[in-house]
């Protein structure tokens, strides 16, 4: 027998139908793809409880299918995707994942993609180019995300090709208070804060404000028909004698970090720290990072990383403590954006 359920008198002057009222209770429940699910086992760990179980299949025609083995009626769904190698499979599966859940009667859904997929392609460079982040944001939308959630987006303007809420995280609290406790008392007597590019001056002028160290900017230029190809032009700000943080969004080949880290070295610079969210490492990225000019390389586990693809120099820091303490407030109805200090 199910419990009870109490029954609403007719009351007219409060303007109140007559109806049955059930005591139902709001249910946080996390569930993953296949992509990443050391990400998702940890996420549900900090939250105290476990992943819910999932049937994941790939049929030999490459078909994808997705059941939820337990009821997630009523529930507030998160689904964490990280959206590494092969990123089309993963974006596919999610798709899946959310119709399976929303035809599951799931209350609400968030997707929690760390890294988003497509994130470059947010604005038309060239002629009859696609804006394929957007296109992203509606193929979720029409299989029944309600809510994504996200860290470092590529760019900002990525939330307005949503229509519902998008919660845009920042790893800095994450790899800042790592160099809080790494760096040397020469490290922080000479630190500067280095931008890789134009594009990344805000984010850099933040970590200059955070560690009280002055900020140089590296001018660089791109080939528009060459994928993944940069020349380094020239350094604006003293770097000479410096020790000089990197700090990027993404490592895709790593070409771009690889060439500003050696233009800061063959302009006098001491040390050279790298600092990025989402590790890519499309090849050869894994062997360019190695290079001389670069002493430390410092990432975020929002990707997936292979043994092949980690090296001695390479520091991963753990990014569940932060997915886990947004999607609490999400649940809780509380404030994701004070989490970072009204930034977010």
């Amino acid at each position: 027998m199910g419990q009870k359920k109490k029954r609403a008198a007719l009351d007219r002057e409060n303007g109140v139908a007559p109806g049955l009222i059930a005591k139902t209770k709001k249910r946080l429940v996390v569930a993953g793809g296949r992509s990443h699910p050391e990400l998702t086992g940890a996420v549900a760990a900090v939250l105290g409880q476990e992943v819910a179980p999932v049937e994941h299949r790939t049929f030999a025609s490459g078909e994808i299918y997705a059941r939820f083995e337990v009821s997630i009626r009523g529930c507030d769904l998160f689904i964490v995707q990280s959206f590494g190698e092969p990123v089309n499979e993963w974006l596919m599966e999610t798709l899946i994942m959310l119709d399976a859940a929303k035809r599951a009667s799931a209350k609400r859904v968030t997707v929690v993609a760390p890294y988003y997929p497509y994130s470059r392609q947010d604005k038309k460079g060239r002629g009859r180019e696609p804006i394929s982040a957007r296109l992203i944001a509606d193929m979720l939308k029409v299989a029944g995300a309600d809510r994504v959630m996200s860290v470092d987006l590529h760019a900002a303007q990525i939330q307005g090709f949503f229509d519902g809420p998008v919660d845009h995280l920042f790893a800095k609290p994450v790899l800042l208070d790592h160099f809080e406790r790494t760096l040397t008392p020469e490290d922080r007597e000479t630190l500067t804060i280095v931008s890789p590019d134009m594009g990344r001056v805000r984010v850099a002028d933040t970590w200059s404000d955070s560690l009280g160290a002055p900020l140089a900017i590296i001018h660089k230029r791109r080939d528009p028909k060459v994928a993944n190809q940069v020349s380094v032009h020239e350094i604006v700000g003293a770097v000479d004698g410096r020790t000089c943080l990197l700090v990027d969004d993404m490592i895709d080949t790593g070409g771009t970090i690889v060439k500003a880290a050696q233009a800061l070295k063959a302009n006098g610079a001491r040390k050279v720290i790298v600092a990025a969210t989402h590790a890519v490492f499309s090849d050869p990225a894994s062997e360019r990072l190695q290079d001389e000019a670069i002493d430390d390389v410092v990432i975020t586990d929002t990707i997936p990383l292979t043994e092949s693809r980690r090296w001695d120099g390479l520091t991963i820091l753990p990014i569940a403590p932060l997915l886990a303490a947004a999607i609490k407030q999400v649940f809780e109805d509380g404030s994701v954006t004070s989490m970072f200090g009204g930034d977010a």
